[in-house]
């Protein structure tokens, strides 16, 4: 029986039962497995794959969309991965044109490596911003005095909700419910008893990525930081809006180094709602 050419498999929904086979895609990739992440995007987005006649995939990707259920104000895009073996023949693009096509017209965004940004610039995505990436083990200078921070807890969740969706632009209620199941840690910020930022830091292979990290200002971004540090000792990574230039000089004073910048790209909307000047840090670049 003749092997069915790639660009008949037909593009599926993907579900919990594949995330052997997500991770093994990412390591094929030469990406870390991160089952733990793979686990909750699945939980908490769309996956799309194709699967490979011969096991395993051929692609895979994720959307996670927020606002209303039955019309969503944004779906970020992320996880796009193609096994190495099917590389550089339209792969990619194909599964991408199917989640724009899927999603109408809603607007999407996604963080893209250099590798990726030509193919998502072609189905037209513009860039709006960037990220830096960075990481190490983070040296406390003393406490950030100035800003009470402490561990979250269930009442906390209103208030947090109601922040997040105030800086983000749109409501994350079914993300921001799964973080104390996800993240090892979750703490806010307060200021006469009001909370004024959170963040969140989850583990990945051998690191802890912070995120998300809302804030009303630097000053608080660099109080969460440090609490959620000096209850760690993995090495910190996480990705930082470039124009927050405080908080990076900031954090690489403190021994994290740059790793990576990614581009910032949007579909359908020029810009991204919310208060970028209170967003220092995406949860995962694969979830916005």
């Amino acid at each position: 029986m003749p092997t069915p050419s790639l660009s008949a498999l037909p593009i599926r929904r993907l579900t919990l039962r594949d995330l052997t086979a997500c991770a093994d895609l990412s390591e094929d990739r030469g990406w870390p497995r991160e089952e733990h992440k793979w686990a909750f995007l699945l939980t908490a987005g769309r996956g799309y794959g194709i699967d490979d006649p011969g096991g395993g995939l051929v692609a895979a990707c994720v959307v996670t969309e927020y606002g209303p259920q039955d019309r969503p104000d944004l779906g970020a895009v992320g996880m796009v991965l193609v096994a190495e073996r099917h590389a550089r023949q339209g792969i990619g693009r194909r599964l991408m044109r199917h989640i724009v096509s899927a999603m109408g017209t809603t607007p999407l965004i996604l963080h893209a490596t250099p590798y990726g940004r030509p193919l998502y610039e072609e189905l037209g995505f513009k860039v709006i911003g960037r990220a830096e990436m960075v990481m190490g083990h983070f040296t406390p200078d003393g406490p950030e005095r100035g800003v009470a921070t402490r561990a979250a807890t269930a009442e906390d969740l209103t208030s947090i909700l109601r922040l997040d969706e105030e800086v983000f632009g749109a409501d994350r209620t079914h993300i921001i419910t799964r973080l104390p199941a996800f993240a090892d840690q979750l703490r806010v910020a307060e200021e006469n008893g009001r909370i004024i930022g959170y963040a969140g830091a989850w583990p990945n292979m051998d690191t802890q990525v912070v995120g998300p990290l809302i804030a009303r200002d630097t000053e608080t971004a660099k109080a969460l930081l440090a609490s959620l540090a000096a209850h760690s000792d993995r090495p910190l990574r996480t990705d930082i809006d470039v124009r927050h230039e405080e908080l990076l000089a900031w954090v690489k004073e403190r021994g994290l180094e740059s790793i990576a910048f990614n581009s910032v790209m949007t579909y359908g909307a020029p810009d991204l709602s919310g208060d970028w000047t209170r967003r220092f840090a995406p949860l995962t670049v694969a979830a916005g």
